[in-house]
């Protein structure tokens, strides 16, 4: 084992594979969108919108100028497709056959969210999309006293999904957030390849993108929430051959982990700027919360799924990233209507842990961060509810009204 890696160095090191180090890590447009995904190896899709949701938040994180229609344009053009990584999400269509295993676990059996499913509807609804065309789960079923919802999940839209994790259809695009469902041969490109990998390419990829988009990883974080003690036996056997060949190194860490790293990776030394990004919760930066705790010594969770009494910061809590740590967390919610961004609570935490060495240049980054995500979310005016250390809410709000937000 190589001697103890201190902790700054590994936050250098994932937030420069994570594309947040630098001002255009993978390029702009369209091109740069695809680079993102590719990189980062997926980009969780999430349904909750009280802000932009999370595949939008990613991408415009990494992506200068981003727009939503760059990622709409890559599943249309083929080039990206939806499936399943450790939860919903984008993927680069050059890792199809990756998807492939779990397609064919739910397709021999293996359950997914329903229980029972109703074989002779999905034949149905195949036939009908193979007549018509690409369809949307409204033109099976209509919605209840106008209401509709990922949670009305009616017996044709149970069919869809079951269908699609099961890989006979595609989503080849979104009208609003409702998924448009085509048949997966007519949806793949002809060049694709649709070799189910073995047990050793299956966790050879998973250390790949790992590595590629952290730079390093605990011996667990390969496999999160991934089940089946085969695939871990064959990732720890590609780690060791990789460490065999020179191009992972194992380190210690001062809190006793073990990491592996990409030994390419420990021989750049990134210099963060002195800059600030709102992260979305589940950026792939932040969304392993042991990793958090490990290498930013930074506690979290989101609040969604907590009951409303026993949330402590709120309930879509962004943290908030400063140079090479995380300081804080922002509850954020977007009143589309009145065009206002509501800043319900901010929790300022690095003062405390003596990370930000200069209070006022650190308040003049966070303005300008939130100025930016109040365009981004269509906002044109951001109104501040809560600060905490409460003194300064004044200067924050002095900031957000002023011109200099803007100036380096």
């Amino acid at each position: 084992m190589e001697s103890t890696l201190p902790l700054s160095q590994l936050r250098k090191l994932t937030l420069e594979r994570q594309g947040l180090l630098r001002t255009k890590p993978f390029g702009s447009g369209k091109n740069g969108v695809l680079e993102a995904i590719r990189h980062l190896g997926y980009v969780q899709i999430d349904t909750i919108s009280v802000v932009e949701r999370a595949h939008h938040h990613v991408l415009w994180t990494r992506v200068p100028g981003y727009r939503a229609a760059s990622l709409e344009g890559l599943v249309a053009e083929k080039q990206v497709f939806e499936y399943w990584f450790h939860a919903a999400a984008y993927l680069p269509m050059e890792d199809y056959r990756f998807a492939l295993p779990r397609m064919n676990a739910i397709r021999s059996g293996e359950k997914h969210w329903f229980k029972n499913t109703d074989k002779k509807l999905m034949k149905e609804i195949c036939k009908r999309i193979q007549t018509e065309g690409p369809l949307m789960a409204r033109d099976f079923i209509e919605p209840v006293n106008g209401q509709s919802g990922w949670w009305d999940w009616k017996p044709a839209k149970q069919a869809l999904e079951q269908l699609f994790i099961q890989g006979e259809l595609m989503v080849v695009g979104r009208s609003g957030f409702q998924k448009r469902y085509d048949i997966t041969e007519r949806a793949l490109p002809e060049s694709v390849d649709t070799r189910c990998p073995s047990l050793y390419e299956q966790a050879q990829h998973l250390v790949d993108v790992c590595l590629r988009s952290h730079g390093f990883a605990t011996l667990r974080a390969f496999t999160y929430l991934r089940k089946g003690a085969g695939l871990r036996k064959a990732v720890k056997e590609v780690l060791n051959q990789s460490i065999a060949d020179g191009t992972v190194v194992k380190a210690g860490l001062p809190c006793k982990n073990e990491v592996y790293c990409d030994a390419a990776a420990l021989t750049v030394r990134p210099r963060p700027q002195k800059r600030v990004s709102l992260l979305s919760p589940f950026d792939s930066c932040v969304i392993q919360r042991d990793r958090c705790r490990m290498v930013y010594g930074f506690d979290y969770q989101i609040e969604c799924y907590v009951p409303g009494p026993k949330r402590r910061y709120g309930y879509f809590c962004l943290p908030i990233l400063y140079a090479d740590q995380l300081v804080g967390r922002v509850d954020c919610k977007a009143e589309r209507k009145g065009k206002v961004l509501n800043v319900q609570s901010l929790y300022l935490e690095g003062f405390d842990k003596q990370l930000i060495d200069n209070a006022d240049r650190f308040l003049h980054e966070l303005a300008r961060a939130i100025t930016k995500f109040t365009e981004f979310n269509l906002c044109t005016a951001t109104k501040v509810h809560r600060v905490v250390p409460g003194n300064y809410k004044t200067p924050l709000i002095k900031l957000l009204s002023s011109e200099d937000v803007w100036r380096k």
